[in-house]
């Protein structure tokens, strides 16, 4: 059983899709379906939605990649308390995974990351064979759990539907009071469950 919320939830789901084989179960947060679609990256969103994203954009040029580089920790911080901001994480929380922030390739890859997803720069050579069959945007067969935290300030709860979309077999989706963007730290029991509910049905 695969389990994951954003890009670790986004590693979850390719695996599933191309590798359901390996995979018994898979428990995803929001969006769900969370396999990039390049092709369609650029068409416009929701205002509202354009809003939540304005990290990704800030990022796409050299004034964002600079500024991640010169305040790591500030930046993340906005984006932690924006993402969930009904979590109130422990300084100890923060800097336990601040730590992270530093690593010599961190702005890079996050730069890249936001960039590839758009269509902005090329992805590795290595796993272009990988990104053709994803580019076919495959459905998840497998049995499937999403979460959605209730007060995510990226992805909205309203988009239930569209969530499910990309799912082939037995799927639910769970909407999670009091909890934002990341719902392993914020709802762990939740998280765990979800996990065990996949387990109980083999």
């Amino acid at each position: 059983i695969l389990a994951g919320y954003d890009w670790g939830g986004r590693a979850a789901c390719v695996v599933a899709a191309l590798w359901p084989e390996r995979v018994t179960g898979l428990v995803s947060c929001d969006p769900g379906y969370n396999i990039q679609d390049i092709a369609t990256a650029n068409t416009p969103a929701s205002p509202e939605t354009e809003r939540r994203l304005w990290y990704q954009y800030y990022l796409h040029g050299e004034r964002g990649r600079a500024g991640l580089a010169a305040n790591r920790a500030e930046f993340c911080r906005l984006l932690w308390k924006l993402w969930s901001p009904t979590w109130g994480f422990s300084e100890s929380t923060f800097t336990d995974t601040a730590q992270s922030f530093e690593n010599p390739d961190f702005v890079e890859v996050v730069v890249h990351s936001y960039r590839h997803r758009y269509g902005l720069v090329p992805g590795d050579p290595a796993y272009a064979f990988i990104q053709e069959k994803l580019a076919q945007t495959p459905l998840i067969r497998v049995p499937a759990v999403i979460l959605a935290g209730a007060d995510d300030g990226v992805s909205s709860t309203r988009e239930g539907v569209a969530a499910v979309r990309g799912f082939a077999g037995q799927v639910r989706r769970q909407v999670i009071e009091g909890v934002g963007h990341n719902v392993p730290q914020e709802a762990p029991a939740e998280f765990t469950d979800a996990i065990l509910s996949l387990l109980d049905d083999h």
